[in-house]
């Protein structure tokens, strides 16, 4: 659907940069961004979709009453708002009292199942911000990513994209690891990548295993 205002991100009237810091001053207008992300044309749907998703990091409080849309976002026949619903949802984890985002958990995990890259790694990359929001959920998510050790070769996910993401799932472990009750099982998924052929998968392995040392 689009706007007066959401159609200036059309015709470029105005930046995605512009229109976010009138949201954050002007509550009212947040109602037409989320209309946006429902517009036929791409240059609104994905403008609008930035703006929320930065609004989501700055402010997420302003955004959480409408945490059911992006739930349904999930949903999408587009990948990128796919994207956009599953980074916005980690971002409202920290305001959401009433444990919406716990009812979804195994939802929100199924695409750890997806065959693309960036949508696996989306999940992955802001299970971080979950764990640490809600601490409670800590072994869920470790059980979760543990799991992409055995996600299957696709067409669109292959060996160097496991890679990728087991990158960003040393990264998450790193956030959270001192909530981990065990640590045997982190531990042990990061020394297998050290013998990665991914030169950045070996350092950051390394790296991660170094702080964990006893000396």
């Amino acid at each position: 659907m689009e706007t007066e205002l959401t159609q200036k991100l059309a015709d470029k009237s105005i930046t995605k940069e512009a229109l976010l810091q009138e949201v954050m001053h002007n509550s009212d207008l947040l109602s037409e961004v989320i209309r946006g992300i429902s517009s036929s044309k791409a240059a609104i749907r994905y403008g609008c979709a930035k703006i929320l998703t930065d609004l989501s990091e700055e402010q997420p409080e302003k955004l959480y009453p409408y945490l059911d849309e992006f739930i349904e976002l999930l949903d999408s026949k587009y990948r990128i708002l796919i994207w956009t619903a599953i980074t916005i949802i980690a971002n409202l984890s920290k305001v959401d009292k009433e444990r919406k985002i716990d009812a979804i958990f195994n939802k929100y995990y199924s695409y750890l199942d997806n065959d693309y890259l960036v949508t696996v790694a989306t999940v992955v990359g802001n299970s971080a911000k979950i764990a640490l929001a809600k601490p409670y959920l800590t072994q869920k998510i470790t059980a979760e990513l543990l799991k992409v050790d055995d996600v299957p070769v696709m067409p669109h996910l292959t060996e160097e994209c496991k890679r990728v993401i087991m990158e960003k799932a040393i990264d998450c472990f790193d956030a959270f690891f001192d909530q981990l009750q065990d640590k045997a099982e982190v531990l042990s998924l990061v020394k297998r990548q050290l013998d990665s052929p991914r030169t950045s998968l070996r350092t950051k392995a390394k790296s991660f295993l170094k702080k964990r040392s006893p000396c």
